[in-house]
């Protein structure tokens, strides 16, 4: 049984990888600040799921997360880099603070969780690492700084990662979400949105894929007449 850490649990995606995760026996261990929730959810898992609640922009917070998973649930075998926090503003209009906010909770916790996860990785069997990326992955948006950049170094990490970890049997793998999620309570047959659950099944593919064909990277966007 696998152990799988998602990194920026909250209602929507998040959740939704946890959820298919779960369901397909790996154990969860959980991670974000609202511990009320992530308590919640991990005890309304069918399967065994910690939660660690940490903000994703310390780093001792990070490290007492994974600390916690594995004194419960043992080595990480998969991580999901889900945490981002930026707000929708332009130059002039993002201060410092918040342009460091988007650094430190996207690509540097990105970086920071995958050191934890890595170590266990190299020491077992493999496995997988999972970013989660944005249309400002790889097209900066206008009005969105601090979001493009950090999605932007997420992308830039995971591709280097890649490179340096799939010979010692580590899958790392950047997905762009080009489209809004489904936010919840939104209509379930809503085509402007991408469906978490679908993403999630993508998520789980790319965790099971055979070392002999990794994908690098996927692109997932909604069915839209454009396309």
């Amino acid at each position: 049984m696998q152990t799988a850490v998602i990194a920026g649990v909250g209602p929507g995606l998040g959740e939704s990888v946890a959820r298919k995760f779960a369901d397909e026996g790996c154990r969860l261990g959980l991670i974000a600040r609202s511990e009320d929730s992530l308590r919640d959810l991990a005890d309304d898992l069918p399967t065994e799921a910690v939660a660690a609640p940490a903000d994703l922009s310390e780093p001792d917070e990070i490290e007492a997360a994974f600390e916690t998973v594995r004194d419960s649930l043992g080595p990480v075998d998969v991580l999901v880099n889900n945490a981002s926090a930026a707000s929708w503003t332009g130059l002039q209009e993002t201060d410092r603070e918040a342009f460091d906010q988007a650094y430190e909770v996207g690509p540097r916790a990105g970086f920071l969780c995958s050191r934890e996860a890595v170590d266990d990785m190299l020491d077992g069997d493999g496995g997988t690492i999972i970013f989660t990326g944005a249309t400002t992955s790889v097209r900066g948006r206008e009005g969105a700084v601090g979001f493009s950049m950090a999605k932007f170094g997420a992308r830039g990490l995971a591709e280097s990662m890649a490179r340096e970890l799939g010979p010692k049997g580590i899958h790392v793998a950047h997905v762009v979400i080009d489209g809004g999620i489904r936010p919840p309570g939104a209509a379930a047959d809503a085509e402007e949105y991408l469906d978490p659950d679908a993403i999630a099944e993508s998520y789980w593919h790319l965790a099971e894929q055979d070392r002999s064909a990794w994908t690098l990277e996927l692109d997932l966007r909604p069915h839209v007449e454009e396309f």
